[in-house]
């Protein structure tokens, strides 16, 4: 029986980060995954994340695996694939299933980072194939280039649903629609933005009754509930898909834990079923730890900072540290942790229904019904401004941790300040460059680079594309609204690319002057 200092299970983003804090320290480690391939979700994010700069804000998930990848190799940490913890006991000890095989493993410390998996709800016809859920289509997307299908309905408008609905368009699908049970948007507004944009429609307080098809999905029925989520005969909507992807929340993979007796509580708050840990993510059970979505769903940024500060308390345990040295790895960690708790977003607000900005701005209504600001809400946010000169609009209207943009900008026009849930500012004494940096460094593609006069009677918008293929100088399309309405023609005046972008093309349309405020999406006349 092989033995080991440390033993993981999960190669995701908790997993790993805890493994190379620990190895660090000197301990001989050891990580499992019942998956072909380590990384986990991160591999399937191709979007930036959120943050700052210790949060690896700005930069793409996948990147972000290659990177942890890359560090765990180089320490020479042994990661066993296609690999499934099928047992885990008081006394440390794994049992293992691989191919054929099973085998044993003791340790001196154990570390459960198996993370959550996707919730799936009943409706007539669940069954079909082509209701899949959005990690699923993830997966299908960006692991394997396959596209899930033609036609797309969502189903939750979470974090989760809207980005995955982006990534959806960007493979080229048609997301005919996101539909929700609540009556508001439950993911950040700007990422609904990106989508409500690009045309595609909202039906909150709406759900499947149906869907429709013998061997295959060929249609749905969504129809609107009321305050006790019961149908309101009538209000039917049938739409023409091959696809329903399901975004309705995640789970805690909890089981082994439970198994080996460490204590549990049932945490809505927390996604489910989650065992009560210490700060540090040690369980009742001595030696057993957890980190990541198993301890409580959060974002990708949170379980890596839980990873570390569990694999440095396990480093302690052992004796590999003092108990100063994980204390302030602790605190460090704990800061950066804590940054990303803080907001609208953040565990103790979630189910809350919040009025105001931490500014005192009334909250965006429009944004959390429709997917998108209302004329008026974007003018009273303190990143929304008017110049005569290009300069930056922010639309970022909720207190979300991220800022980027602050650090992006080389002339310093906009500013969030220490607090890292302020809304952006614009500094309107600083000049605007027009180097486009801020636009490409926002993770929710909030950010446009307008000029008001550009030539008699017309201006210029620059927004964030990530579509292929891109247009070319000299195309004519039209600008879209907030909602993804056509309003006025637009000509390409200039696509730029460049590595300090990372693949967020810069695509510049002179558009009436009376439209620059409005016009945030292009497409071609095609």
């Amino acid at each position: 029986m092989k033995r080991y200092d440390l033993m993981i299970v999960g190669a995701g983003p908790s997993g790993l980060s805890s493994a190379i804090e620990a190895s660090k320290h000197g301990l001989k480690v050891i990580v499992f995954d019942e998956n072909e391939k380590p990384g986990g979700q991160l591999f399937k994010q191709i979007h930036k994340f959120f943050g700052s700069k210790e949060h690896k804000a700005k930069i793409r998930g996948f990147v972000i695996g290659q990177q942890l990848l890359e560090e765990a190799v180089s320490l020479g940490i042994e990661v066993v694939l296609n690999a499934t913890v099928i047992g885990l006991y008081p006394d440390k000890e794994l049992v293992v299933k691989k191919g054929d095989e099973i085998q044993h493993y003791k340790g001196d410390s154990v570390l459960i980072a198996t993370g959550a998996s996707e919730n799936m709800i009943n409706f007539e016809g669940w069954t079909l194939p082509g209701v899949i859920g959005a990690g699923a289509s993830q997966t299908m997307m960006n692991l394997h280039g396959i596209r899930p299908g033609e036609r797309v309905l969502m189903l939750g408008s979470g974090n989760v649903g809207l980005v995955v609905s982006y990534q959806l368009l960007q493979a080229g699908c048609e997301v005919v629609a996101v539909a929700d049970a609540s009556p508001r948007i439950g993911g950040y507004g700007v990422h609904a933005s990106k989508i409500a944009r690009c045309g595609v429609p909202f039906y909150l307080s709406h759900t499947i009754k149906k869907a429709e098809g013998t061997d295959h999905v060929t249609g749905v029925t969504i129809a609107e509930v009321d305050s006790r989520f019961q149908f309101i005969e009538g209000t039917e909507k049938h739409f023409d898909v091959d696809t329903i992807c399901v975004a309705v929340g995640l789970s805690p993979m909890s089981q082994l834990l439970k198994m080996a007796g460490c204590k549990m509580e049932d945490n809505p708050k927390k996604g489910g079923q989650v065992p009560i840990c210490n700060q540090y993510g040690e369980t009742s059970v001595k030696g057993i730890f957890c980190a990541g979505d198993v301890a409580g769903i959060e974002e990708a940024s949170s379980a890596m900072i839980t990873g570390r500060i569990a694999g440095t308390a396990i480093a302690c345990e052992l004796g590999f540290i003092t108990e100063q040295e994980r204390d302030e790895n602790y605190s460090k960690n704990k800061s950066a942790l804590s940054e990303l708790r803080q907001g609208m977003f953040a565990p103790e607000n979630r189910g809350k229904q919040i009025e105001k900005t931490e500014e005192g701005i009334d909250t965006a209504t429009n944004l959390l019904k429709n997917g998108f600001l209302s004329e008026n809400e974007a003018e009273r946010i303190p990143g929304f401004t008017h110049n005569k000169k290009i300069h930056p609009v922010i639309e970022c209207a909720q207190n979300i941790p991220c800022n980027p943009c602050q650090d992006a900008c080389p002339k310093h026009c906009i500013r969030i300040g220490s607090h890292i849930t302020a809304l952006p500012a614009v500094d309107t004494e600083k000049e605007c460059i027009g180097c486009g940096l801020c636009v490409a460094s926002c993770s929710g593609q909030a950010i446009f680079l307008v000029q008001e006069e550009y030539e008699e009677g017309f201006g210029t918008v620059t927004m964030p594309y990530e579509f292929l293929p891109l247009p070319k100088k000299g195309d004519k399309g039209f600008g879209c609204d907030r909602s993804g309405k056509k309003i006025c023609e637009a000509e390409v005046l200039q696509v730029r690319t460049a590595p300090a972008f990372d693949h967020t093309n810069l695509l510049t349309i002179k558009v009436p002057s009376d439209m620059v405020m409005k016009a945030r999406f292009y497409k071609s006349a095609e």
